[in-house]
């Protein structure tokens, strides 16, 4: 878990970024050591309490390590503490943040996007719609059912109303649904899905930008989780086809902590046409005084930020550059491969039944059981009997006739069956997929 060359990497970086500031008079911040040191042991201790998040048996909900160069700069940047609000409070690190804000339009064929880091996804999402609600007023925001829940959540901070559309077999958006919603008129921003977090599903974004065409409402893709993919070359030719159309959204949101590989939190929202930052236009006498250059803060809701997390994020793409055939990009085609065998190896299994075959790296599959009721009391013990030889899963409820589309013989008990979801995106799932079938497999044969 702790690399101690990473605790001397930090050693050596804390040395050069303290000789920029030697001029300065010797000052130390005056502190009991023993105590602290103290406090730190138990906090360590309680820290125990968690799921091994880092390790490639952790295989449930979307949790990635960040890379030891982001851990490494983020904490080096700490002994300077930078806001990226304002030049002002971070200099060097709102540099950094534009430059990668560039990098990150780059990989979308984006040359000139306006953008900024956020807090995570669920902020940069509230700007995007935040926008589109200035730009389409009172008008009807929709996204998939199986987009995040914080779509509904934030049309209603926003005080504009929301309509889920219904989903096909794949978890995609069903394009026939939307057609219907957008006839009555009254729908000024369609969310695309690049990947949801509960199926993996990517939605037809090419076909919703040609609806687009004759309705005129805005398309936001929110690629939170997805959005990296654009790079890989494992893709399958429709999902392909819906990334390639992300030069034509109008605004996207992606999180470097999630495939970024950054500590938490970081996200990010970019802007296709710059001009939508009159929206963000205000005037405060005592936060702009040190340049003329437009500040960070200028063209973003949240106030103070940590530039730690620019200087994780700048470090880590120019170790690895946002190219495709880059090493960044062959780690996430590693991630979809691993998706797929281990789609196929449970496909070969009389113990589980594998549901829709993953576009991305994320994997759904029930207990092999003769009825919902049975699969879902199945799922859930086969969920803390895999956590007892350290296999964490995560579950996920679906609807019974959605499984039943995979699953036929399985006879509906419920109208809701609980079933199980990996998401394989540490690329050294590859490596691991003989280690988590052989655990899943020993511990679905316990609970049988």
């Amino acid at each position: 878990m702790i690399d101690p060359k990473e605790l001397t990497l930090l050693k050596d970086a804390l040395k050069t970024l303290a000789e920029g500031y030697s001029e300065l008079p010797d000052f130390q911040a005056d502190y009991d050591a023993d105590a602290v040191a103290a406090v730190l042991q138990e906090v360590a201790t309680r820290m125990h309490d968690n799921y091994p998040y880092f390790h490639p048996q952790y295989a449930g909900q979307m949790l990635k390590p960040p890379h030891p160069i982001a851990r490494i700069a983020y904490a080096m940047s700490l002994w300077v503490n930078p806001n990226n609000h304002a030049l002002d409070g971070g200099r060097a690190s709102s540099a950094m943040e534009k430059e990668c804000i560039v990098e990150l339009g780059r990989m979308f064929g984006w040359q000139n996007p306006l953008g900024h880091l956020t807090g995570g996804g669920t902020m940069a999402n509230l700007e995007a719609l935040w926008v589109a609600g200035r730009l389409h007023p009172g008008k009807r925001i929709v996204a998939s059912a199986q987009a995040h829940y914080t779509h509904s959540r934030i049309s209603e901070v926003l005080g504009l109303p929301f309509s889920a559309i219904d989903v096909d077999t794949d978890g995609r958006m069903d394009m026939t649904a939307l057609q219907a919603q957008l006839e009555a008129g009254d729908v000024g921003t369609v969310v695309a899905t690049m990947g949801n977090t509960g199926l993996g599903g990517v939605d037809p974004l090419s076909r919703i930008l040609e609806l687009q065409k004759k309705h005129g409402f805005r398309v936001h893709a929110d690629a939170a989780y997805g959005g990296y993919f654009t790079l890989a070359s494992e893709l399958g030719g429709d999902t392909r086809t819906s990334y390639d159309a992300l030069l034509d959204a109008d605004s996207i949101v992606i999180d470097p902590h999630k495939h970024g590989l950054q500590p938490y939190g970081c996200g990010c929202v970019l802007f296709r046409d710059p001009s939508v930052g009159k929206f963000y236009k205000h005037a405060s006498p005592f936060t702009y005084f040190s340049s003329a250059e437009l500040h960070l803060g200028e063209i973003s809701l949240e106030c103070s930020r940590p530039g730690a997390s620019a200087v994780a994020l700048w470090a880590t793409q120019q170790l690895m550059p946002l190219l495709p055939g880059g090493e960044f990009a062959t780690k996430l085609d590693d991630c979809i491969r691993a998706a797929r065998q281990f789609f196929g190896r449970l496909q070969q299994s009389e113990q589980f039944l594998p549901l829709m075959a993953p576009e991305l790296d994320i994997v759904v599959y029930a207990l092999n059981r003769p009825d919902s009721s049975a699969a879902s009391e199945g799922a859930r013990r086969l969920f803390a009997c895999a956590a007892e030889r350290d296999l964490h899963l995560a579950l996920i409820e679906l609807p019974t006739s959605l499984v039943q589309q995979y699953a036929p013989q399985l006879r509906s008990t419920s109208e809701m069956t609980t079933c199980l979801r990996s998401v394989l995106m540490k690329s050294e799932h590859l490596d691991w997929l003989d280690q988590i079938v052989e655990i899943l497999e020993t511990s679905a044969a316990e609970i049988a």
